[in-house]
């Protein structure tokens, strides 16, 4: 969901990023005794808790997927493909594996559809802001200025060939953490699955992921949190089964400097945190990595423009919070997201988009869509 840096999250339980976006309400072990297993993995807290009667070597054949994805994607400095990819920024291509190349082509698929409102070329700018880090700074205007021209998902080059990656300029950096971890949680799910898994809650560190019903045939209950508040109080409720739920928000991590609040979710096309008076977006889907891609997407495109995107997805829906305590929902949530706390409001989605709007083309949105196809 979220387009810092893997690794450079607060990865504690008492962490500010990730405050429980989104929280689990309700859920019912069933019959069988759940098994759990929690693991420190792109940069935030895993926990994958399986309802059905399997062997506990099932959580560590999920877990040993998602290290191999963190080893392969993370930019904690330990020489990842990421990693080398940056180094040889403006230099050579640099082959990697299918994951890494996939992941990236996806990426690159969301910065088409969202008009570069996602991008995972914008990591050197939030390196830069630090933020959520020991360093965390707001930056002088020069400094930023100076590092946007950087900042270009156009200038990602992928050969298919030999599965290389080139980035153009020197001094460019790519950062897969606002992607990675939906990539992740949806192959955990499939080797779940794959091993007999039928009831599961994936939770990657508030990123949720829901295996099937709960064991006694009921939907789930999700939680959606409540900006600003502490973890474990929501605002809605999502009742569901085998889907996917992701939360962005500027509460996750942010600091103050006279006054002002300087968040982590940057705007590629700034370099500055967004301002566009939302306080949270949620998006629901069946596909983990579309709502890591499209939550933080649609926090910098706006509600108004970010509502328009939604509606031309098909199988994906939305939620967005305001800072005046409205929330706003695309049509396929009725009848399954419930506005629970009395200090929210909904609200009536704008009936287009802007004049700045600029309409993802066709065999884009196909490729988006394509996802869900062939998600486990």
């Amino acid at each position: 969901m979220n387009s810092s840096i893997i690794g450079r999250k607060l990865p504690t339980s008492g962490m500010l990023v990730l405050l429980a976006a989104i929280t689990l309400a309700g859920c019912s072990a069933g019959p069988a005794k759940p098994v759990s297993q929690t693991e420190l993995l792109l940069g935030t807290t895993i926990t994958i808790t399986v309802y059905d009667r399997v062997d506990r070597s099932v959580l560590d054949k999920a877990f040993a997927r998602v290290r191999d994805i963190h080893n392969r994607m993370t930019t904690e400095g330990t020489e990842s493909e990421v990693d080398k990819i940056n180094q040889q920024a403006g230099i050579a291509p640099v082959p990697v594996t299918p994951d890494v190349f996939e992941v990236i082509k996806t990426a690159l698929d969301f910065s088409r559809l969202t008009d570069g409102a996602f991008d995972i070329t914008v990591g050197p700018i939030v390196k830069l802001w630090g933020i959520g880090t020991d360093h965390e700074q707001l930056p002088p205007p020069e400094k930023i200025k100076a590092l946007l021209p950087l900042v270009n998902w156009k200038w990602v080059r992928l050969n298919q060939a030999d599965h290389s990656v080139y980035l153009e300029k020197k001094g460019m950096g790519i950062d897969l953490g606002g992607i990675a971890k939906g990539y992740a949680a949806d192959e955990a799910k499939r080797i779940l699955a794959e091993n007999g898994v039928k009831h599961a809650i994936l939770d990657f560190g508030g990123n949720i992921l829901v295996m099937g019903t709960k064991p006694d045939g009921s939907n789930w209950r999700i939680g959606i949190q409540t900006p600003f508040k502490t973890r474990g109080s929501y605002l809605g409720i999502v009742t569901t089964a085998d889907k996917s739920v992701v939360t962005s928000g500027p509460y996750e991590r942010y600091f103050i400097k006279n006054g002002t609040m300087y968040h982590h979710i940057i705007n590629p096309k700034t370099g500055y945190p967004v301002q566009r008076h939302l306080t949270s977006t949620t998006i629901y889907s069946g596909v983990s990595m579309i709502c890591d891609g499209l939550s933080t997407s649609i926090f910098v495109m706006g509600l108004q423009d970010g509502s328009a995107l939604i509606r031309e997805l098909k199988g994906v829906d939305a939620i967005f919070v305001t800072d005046e305590n409205k929330v706003y929902y695309t049509k396929g949530l009725d009848g399954i997201f419930e506005v629970t706390n009395s200090d929210y409001t909904r609200g009536e989605l704008p009936s287009g988009p802007s004049p700045d709007y600029h309409a993802p083309a066709p065999s884009v949105i196909d490729t988006i869509e394509a996802l869900d196809k062939v998600s486990p």
